[in-house]
């Protein structure tokens, strides 16, 4: 298991909470730890689990992820995170609106997951159907083209 890197992932935590605005206790109330053992996090003195970091995420209204990568347990995914990092990192939005681009953004990229795989499975089909098509087209060509005509009536109105 990777090592965790406490002191930053310490100070990130209390950079977080700072840009929220939020005190120590009420973010220990809200993610449901002892305002001592946050304290500690923030400090570097305890290594936070999982479960203790997903739990102040909720708090500070962020993403778990964040914090796991932040804490070593998950690797840099890259641009996600660049992302992710970018928008919480922006001192000019409040934490409602990095909130509600997150979850926008996240929407989005399982959007274009599922997509991905429905194109895939699409393109093969729609390649299919017009293999299918154009094996049919030669007969439909030979077929004899009817006409139609409208036949309107009037009525006379008696006067």
């Amino acid at each position: 298991m990777p090592s965790l890197k406490v002191p930053s992932l310490g100070d990130y935590i209390r950079e977080q909470r700072e840009h929220a605005q939020v005190s120590l206790r009420e973010l220990a109330k809200n993610a449901g730890v002892s305002n001592p053992y946050l304290s500690q996090i923030e400090r570097g003195m305890k290594k936070p689990s999982a479960e203790i970091l997903s739990q102040i995420a909720k708090g500070l209204r962020i993403s778990a992820e964040t914090l796991y990568v932040r804490a070593g347990i998950l690797e840099d995914r890259g641009t996600t995170s660049d992302v992710v990092g970018a928008v919480l990192a922006d001192a000019s939005i409040d934490d409602r609106q990095k909130r509600v681009l997150l979850d926008i953004y996240e929407s989005f990229r399982s959007e274009h997951q599922s997509t991905t795989g429905r194109r895939t499975a699409k393109k093969a089909t729609t390649k299919k159907s017009a293999a299918k098509a154009a094996s049919k087209r030669p007969a439909a060509t030979k077929a004899a083209k009817t006409t139609t005509t409208k036949t309107t009536t009037t009525k006379r109105s008696k006067s």
